[in-house]
């Protein structure tokens, strides 16, 4: 996935089971590694560790980060 497809990826993610939410979510995690920014990765992996507590605060904000950060990478 380019950065312009990851942004628009994390976008949509807006509701659904948090199950399927953690799948995305390790999906979006390895296409930012393999782009090799690992430390987007790990923001992700830190959303989804949040959705799975229910701190729903903590994974908005880390979403938020990551696409913030993709946008300056186009």
């Amino acid at each position: 996935m380019s950065p312009a497809q990851l942004i628009a990826f994390l976008n949509a993610l807006n509701l659904g089971d948090v199950v399927a939410l953690g799948v995305k979510l390790e999906e979006a995690s390895s296409a930012c590694a393999s782009l090799g920014h690992g430390d987007l990765a790990d923001h992700l992996s830190q959303a989804r560790t949040a959705l799975s507590s229910g701190d729903v605060k903590t994974y908005r904000k880390r979403i938020e980060t990551v696409v913030s950060r993709l946008g300056h990478l186009r």
